[in-house]
């Protein structure tokens, strides 16, 4: 694990995203709440914020780190869900793997409560779209879509 012990605390934000791709019908049960086992968007939004927090516990060498804020996101398509996830800490480390660990898990959630209804549901891209604070600076990435969902 890297050594971060003389650097300093300072306010550290990182949004990623996740792309599930799924049939228009399959987005259509997404929408209208009728998956049989609840509130699907809900759901994953409980399960990003239980896997940002605990993101040092399944990916080795991440520090635990105290988050702050993480908020869950979601832009329909016709055939794909983009979600967002935005964590946000004050720390000596930044909060990317907490992103992207919160966005990866609300996708896998959505794929849990709908693989009963079409197993070609896709995720992905999952990437990092955006993060500040820090001794490396800020990073925004280009704007794009996933192929698939720019149908």
């Amino acid at each position: 694990m890297k050594d971060i012990s003389e650097k300093a605390d300072t306010l550290r934000e990182a949004v990623a995203e996740a792309w599930v791709l799924m049939p228009a019908d399959v987005m259509a049960i997404l929408r209208e709440g009728r998956t049989e086992k609840g509130d699907a968007l809900e759901v994953a939004r409980v399960a990003a914020v239980m896997g940002a927090k605990r993101t040092w516990d399944l990916i080795p060498m991440c520090h635990p780190i105290p988050l702050t804020h993480v908020s869950v996101g979601y832009d329909f398509e016709p055939e794909a869900l983009r979600i967002e996830a935005r964590v946000r800490c004050r720390a000596a480390t930044g909060v990317e793997m907490e992103a992207l660990t919160a966005a990866s898990l609300a996708a896998l959630t959505i794929y849990d409560m709908h693989k009963q209804y079409a197993h070609g549901i896709e995720i992905g891209p999952v990437r990092l779209l955006a993060k500040t604070g820090g001794k490396s600076g800020d990073y925004h990435a280009p704007s794009r879509r996933p192929v698939a969902a720019a149908r």
